[in-house]
């Protein structure tokens, strides 16, 4: 939609296809609905944020980068604010707003949309683009059309259900590109520990995780989690997957939580010591229940084998200690990513040596382009990935130019 939009400023006449019945469908759900639209950070924050080939968006976010991209909302009528993190979203917190200042640009310039039509193939030949086999959904008819440049805005395979089908992996494949690894991203991780289902759905603010392979520390964030059924997700634990998910069943990780990261292990142990003194007749399940959340409380005295009925006063130095350390290193055993369905991104796509970094063209291809998700560049959450979408298809239709 953005590179639409921005080319047929340019006086250009664009046509967008679209196989789903409605344009914009894996906006609905960004941000659980809000739509997090870009990130309002410097380019080095952006950069930074970037955990796949930032290098190769440097001269992109140049030509669009979140200030103007909150400013081509602004302009086209949507309002906006800012919150915590420099995320930015649409004032009324509703992502069907980000869709429909868009569908508004491109009627507004003429560009033509075609939904419920899949482009089936990408036509070349002699190493220029000419055109798309395109099928009807309704009838289920193919047709050839010619088209004198093609711009791939397909995303990745994430939330396959928002018409995310991989489809422009496929085209670049087909074409002899190369198309690194996929891997779903932003996406909870499934744990080993049945304890995790024992506390589903229960939240967990200002938490410390800390992920080791060997003696080296991979991940070390802090912020917001919550169990489910399977094991985590949540803020912290999507970041993590993007920066350590390929690493979960090849390298021996070790991943703990720290419950009081503001407390250090010596005034932890101060302040139970405190209450056990305070409450030496008392069961201790009664006794520590301020330091956890209920649901957390038995697992904490199971993990360190003290029954929650036995009184302070039997409870030893040991004992105690085990809590203090539970408290600080509880333990998760990460075992794998969850699949596509649940995944905020991709991981992986078209090689970006494939594409002129300038223009977002395919260097084989004279007018082939690729923007957005569908190429091998992923960043974490916060807004970076939408900005990667807006950037790319601005170089790509300052690239293209005005039509002259």
């Amino acid at each position: 939609m953005m590179s639409a939009i921005l080319i047929a400023e340019q006086g250009h006449s664009v046509t967008v296809f679209e196989q789903n019945e409605r344009i914009g469908k894996k906006l609905y759900i960004t941000g659980k609905g809000r739509c997090n639209f870009t990130n309002a950070c410097s380019r080095d924050g952006f950069l930074s944020s970037v955990i796949s080939n930032p290098r190769f968006l440097y001269s992109a976010f140049e030509t669009m980068n979140s200030e103007a991209v909150i400013d081509f909302f602004e302009r086209h009528g949507m309002k906006t604010k800012i919150e915590r993190g420099n995320r930015a979203f649409p004032a009324s917190d509703k992502s069907a707003d980000v869709i429909d200042t868009l569908r508004d640009a491109m009627r507004r310039q003429g560009v033509k949309v075609r939904l419920r039509n899949r482009v089936s193939r990408i036509l070349t030949d002699e190493g220029r683009v000419t055109g798309l086999a395109v099928i009807n959904l309704d009838d289920g008819v193919e047709k050839c059309l010619d088209f004198d440049r093609v711009i791939a805005a397909t995303g990745g395979l994430s939330y396959p259900s928002t018409g995310a089908t991989g489809d422009g992996l496929r085209f670049a494949g087909e074409l002899g590109l190369r198309v690194t690894k996929t891997s779903p991203s932003l996406v909870p991780i499934e744990c080993e520990e049945r304890y995790c289902e024992e506390m589903q759905g229960l939240s967990l603010r200002n938490v410390e995780l800390h992920i080791k392979s060997g003696k080296k520390e991979v991940f070390d964030e802090f912020g917001e989690m919550m169990f489910t059924h399977f094991g985590v997700t949540g803020p912290l634990i999507l970041t993590a997957s993007a920066e350590i998910g390929q690493m979960i069943g090849k390298k021996e990780l070790r991943t703990y939580i720290d419950l009081k990261p503001a407390v250090s292990e010596e005034k932890l142990d101060d302040r139970i010591l405190r209450l056990f003194a305070e409450n030496r007749n008392k069961a201790v399940q009664n006794v520590v229940n301020e330091l956890y959340p209920a649901k957390m409380l038995p697992v904490i005295l199971a993990q360190c084998g003290i029954d929650p009925g036995r009184k302070i006063h039997d409870i030893t130095k040991g004992e105690r200690l085990q809590i203090v350390q539970m408290t600080k290193r509880f333990p998760l055993t990460f075992t794998r990513l969850r699949g596509y369905n649940e995944a905020v991104i991709t991981k992986g796509g078209v090689s970006v040596r494939e594409i002129d970094p300038g223009s977002m063209e395919v260097k084989k291809i004279a007018g082939l382009y690729f923007v957005g998700e569908v190429l091998d560049v992923d960043a974490l959450t916060g807004g970076f990935n939408l900005q990667i979408a807006w950037c790319t298809a601005a170089q790509c239709a300052k690239a293209i130019g005005p039509n002259v």
